[in-house]
């Protein structure tokens, strides 16, 4: 039990951007690049921020995610640069990419929508009071577990209660 909850903290702790680089895989991401490239050749800055918009700031894939997949994309002939010789390649479009992009169309939406929901809860989460609350129960937990002594029958309460709280959010109170 104790390691669960130090590993939990060493997660929780790694910041809000670690977690959300896991909300996507290298094959979303790639479907991801072929879908804005087909709105318009891009080069990878301007992909990255496509990506970061559609999620309104809460997902912005790295660079060293974006960049080797175009490599990937442009050895299986999906993409191609317009200007191979330019500093900074802007990509376009190819028949192979095309045809993974119609192929894949259910996965694409499903991929747009997942980032276009992390807007959603942007929204949500900076309503006043759901700030005030969140930031209220981030300080009462931080009280309690920064006791020294923290006893395990304590621990376990807290823990119950959190399991408890996140249950009847989860089931929508």
């Amino acid at each position: 039990m104790t390691q669960d909850l130090h590993a939990g903290r060493e997660e929780c702790g790694a910041r809000r951007r670690k977690r959300r680089e896991k909300m996507l895989d290298a094959g979303d991401i790639r479907l991801l690049m072929l879908h804005f490239i087909g709105q318009g050749a891009a080069h990878g800055y301007e992909l990255i921020k496509s990506v970061e918009d559609l999620s309104r700031g809460e997902y912005t894939p790295s660079a060293g995610i974006v960049y080797p997949n175009l490599t990937l994309l442009e050895d299986a002939n999906c993409i191609s640069a317009v200007d191979p010789h330019a500093s900074r390649k802007t990509w376009q479009l190819e028949e192979a990419g095309r045809r993974q992009l119609a192929e894949n169309q259910p996965l694409l939406r499903d991929i747009v929508s997942r980032l276009a929901s992390l807007a959603v809860l942007v929204n949500n989460r900076s309503i006043p009071e759901v700030e005030r609350a969140i930031y209220n129960f981030k300080t009462a937990l931080n009280a309690q577990l920064s006791q020294q002594n923290l006893s395990q029958e304590k621990l376990h309460k807290i823990i119950d209660t959190l399991d408890e709280a996140a249950k009847k959010i989860e089931r929508g109170c």
